[in-house]
Formats: structure tokens, C-alpha cells, sequence
């Protein structure tokens, strides 16, 4: 190796021990926000899945029919982000690895 290769792997391995951490007395706060976030997604997929379902009923009744074709692509899309949102955060725990640079 060179020297410049070499000091380079130095500031490297030197770096690479860094771990982002949280200031003390921050994780109640974040939990807590957290907590809302989940809370808050949860409310928002129950209240598509209403207003898809009942946009559908209401589309049959009335007899208009692209009421509820839209219904049904929303119902879809609730689903599609459902399971997104169960499977994105994995994904990201893989790619960004222990989280240390």
C-alpha cells in the first residue's frame, strides 16, 4: 500500500468504531412521539378501510358505478401501504446495517 492508501484505511478504521447515540434523557421523549406515530398510522388505515368500504356500499346503492371502481383502487392502495408499513423498516434495518459509520 502507498501512503495515502494507508492513511486513508487509518482515518477509516478510525471512524468506523463512531455510533450515532441518543443525549441522555432523550429516549422517553422519542418513545413517546413514537408512540403517537403508531397510534396515528393505525387510525388513519382504519378510517380508509371505512371510507373505502363505505364509498363501495354507497357507490352500489346510488348506482354509480365509478364511485366505486375508486373505492375499491382505495382499498387497494390501504392494503398496498399496510404492507408497506410492515415491510419498509425491515428493509431500511438491513440496508443501514448496526447503524455505526
Amino acid at each position: 500500500m502507498n501512503a495515502l492508501t494507508e492513511a486513508g484505511y487509518h482515518v477509516a478504521t478510525r471512524f468506523a468504531t463512531v455510533c450515532p447515540k441518543a443525549p441522555p434523557g432523550a429516549q422517553a421523549p422519542v418513545d413517546q412521539i413514537l408512540g403517537y406515530v403508531l397510534w396515528a398510522v393505525g387510525i388513519l388505515f382504519l378510517l380508509g378501510v371505512v371510507i373505502g368500504i363505505g364509498g363501495l356500499v354507497a357507490g352500489r346503492i346510488v348506482g354509480m358505478p365509478h364511485a366505486s371502481k375508486v373505492s375499491i383502487s382505495g382499498l387497494v392502495m390501504v392494503f398496498i401501504a399496510a404492507i408497506g408499513y410492515f415491510v419498509l423498516p425491515s428493509i431500511l434495518d438491513t440496508m443501514m446495517g448496526t447503524g455505526c459509520i
